[in-house]
């Protein structure tokens, strides 16, 4: 488990071995969100970056209906 301290800016610095683990790197943008007084950081990552995360993955295209879709 990682810590790190918030600054008087109210800046932190995201610990370099959850830098490795995620891949997060300088400039890229995160989603905040806070619920329950737990803080989540989710990385934004670019569309570019997800392309053929599906590859290999089972899609069926027929509707519910019976029809295939075009």
């Amino acid at each position: 488990m990682s810590e790190a301290t918030l600054s008087s800016k109210y800046q932190l610095v995201i610990p370099k071995e959850v830098r490795d683990q995620t891949g997060v790197s300088v400039g890229e943008k995160m989603i905040i969100i806070a619920k329950d007084g737990v803080i989540n950081l989710i990385p934004e990552h670019r569309v570019k970056s997800l392309r053929g995360f599906l590859k290999g993955t089972a899609i069926s295209t027929e509707r519910e209906d019976g029809e295939d879709r075009v």
